[in-house]
């Protein structure tokens, strides 16, 4: 039975327990036919991408985990057969005594997953931690640390429904396979989107406003979200889409106000909306 990874990105905290765990692993250990040592530093074989999103005071930090993503049509399999191989269990591996010197295999992953050892001469990645798998481990050290259950491990009909909802990672920016195209087997659940958000206050009376509502439209696609402002006057519309928007802002006894904002280029913070109360 084939195995697959899933990350849950609103589950991962960014402890970096999976980094730390992959190099107490693999620096210093020789696990050879599946890896030689990786290097302490100049390589890490996972890693977090982190992103600080938004503007004060309306910021969140997403962390998303980059690995090798142990792709089915792996581009290195097909251009090096004889030195690359994906296992029964779908962990693809380099072999570390066959790939000695083939330095172009790092630019044909499409996730840049594949980094150089100079101290070696060799391609290395993560391997899925095949050497604990064939001890009779049931999930790598990465997903044994994980203490936010955020990366998991396991049998792919086991995760059939997680993996219908989840998406595949885009490739890194100037290599074109497309992110489904190799098929691989990490999945991801809640990549983080844009978010758009703020607060509505009464200037006059120096109060927030509760229990406003705000309503969100996509110019492009006229897709409509509603929220309401909670007890501090702040709003959120998360994981929405990269877009440009009109927001309308409604509360009784208040003149109703729209105003347009964008998350084209970044996560919005549309600041302080001031309501004035309608005259009667």
């Amino acid at each position: 039975m084939k195995k697959v990874f899933i990350f849950d990105a609103d589950r991962c905290n960014g402890c970096a327990n999976c980094m730390l765990a992959c190099k107490d692993e693999h620096c210093d250990n020789d696990w050879t036919p599946y890896a030689k040592p990786q290097q302490q530093t100049g390589q890490n074989w996972n890693w977090l991408d982190e992103r600080e999103r938004g503007q004060v005071p309306k910021v969140r930090v997403s962390y998303v985990l980059h690995m090798c993503q142990h792709c089915d049509d792996c581009a290195l399999v097909a251009a090096a057969p004889e030195c690359v191989y994906q296992r029964d269990d779908g962990l693809v591996i380099i072999d570390p005594e066959k790939a000695t010197g083939r330095n172009d295999l790092v630019e044909l992953c499409p996730h840049g997953a594949v980094t150089w050892s100079a101290q070696l001469d060799l391609p290395q990645k993560c391997t899925g931690c095949a050497h604990l798998l064939d001890d009779g481990w049931t999930v790598p050290r990465c997903v044994e640390v994980c203490a936010m259950g955020a990366l998991r491990f396991g049998d792919e009909e086991d995760f059939a429904d997680e993996i219908d909802r989840g998406e595949l990672l885009p490739c890194v920016e100037g290599r074109t396979t497309e992110a489904g195209g190799a098929k691989p087997r990490v999945h991801y659940l809640n990549l983080p989107k844009r978010f758009l958000a703020g607060e509505v206050v009464d200037t006059d009376a120096d109060e927030v406003v509760i229990g406003a509502t705000v309503t969100l439209e996509n110019k492009q696609t006229g897709e409509l979200r509603h929220t309401l402002t909670d007890e501090l006057g702040d709003f959120w519309f998360k994981q929405i889409e990269a877009a440009d928007y009109t927001v309308y802002f409604e509360k009784e006894g208040y003149l109703a106000r729209k105003i347009d904002a964008s998350t084209v280029d970044e996560d919005r913070n549309v600041g302080t909306i001031a309501l004035y109360a309608a005259q009667v």
